[in-house]
């Protein structure tokens, strides 16, 4: 919401995978990060500097994310559920999350998921954080839709999940009330 006065958080869009009473964990799906797929499988040593794939389009295109402001440098991987390997986890009946260079090698290999997103970092909060700024107002919610978690058009996203919800971009005031 606008009111939010974390820049970290501005017009962000966070699909939220983990909630329990321990707390909640997401990932923002709308901010890119400033290193593309081929430098992060060289800076891994999982491609050598010469390595043909990685002049391949789909791979130069492939989307790096800023995930959240927790832990940076950490990747995972959100993706459909046609690939899994021994350490993925299942988020929802369409969606995995695996946080091991498996599924990095796969996608470098071309055998990789068919939808998919690397983001650096997450989105943490601590236990009831996330449930008092939603009454707050500090966010809006709403299920989560594919379609939206894996499009790269990211400069658009918020405006795009807004109008899922039947929100209009242009009528959020940063001023909040309780009815």
């Amino acid at each position: 919401m606008p009111q939010l006065s974390d820049s970290t958080f501005e017009r962000s869009v966070v699909y939220i995978c983990a909630h329990s009473d321990e707390g909640a964990m997401g990932f923002v799906i709308n901010r890119t990060q400033q290193v593309t797929f081929p430098e992060v499988l060289k800076q891994l040593k999982l491609v050598g500097e010469d390595t043909e794939p990685l002049q391949s389009p789909s791979l130069a295109d492939f989307p790096v994310l800023c995930g959240g402001p927790v832990e940076p440098g950490r990747g995972f991987v959100l993706h459909s559920d046609d690939y899994a390997c021994e350490t993925s986890m299942p988020i929802s009946d369409e969606l995995y999350m695996t946080g091991t260079l498996d599924v990095l090698k796969s996608v470098a290999a071309g055998t990789g998921p068919q939808k998919a997103i690397l983001l650096l970092g997450y989105a943490g909060w601590a236990p009831g954080q996330l449930e008092a700024e939603v009454l707050n107002n500090d966010w809006l919610t709403c299920p989560s839709n594919d379609d939206l978690v894996f499009d790269r058009a990211l400069e658009s996203k918020y405006e795009r999940a807004l109008l899922t919800m039947g929100v209009q971009p242009s009528l959020l005031s940063s001023s909040a009330g309780h009815a």
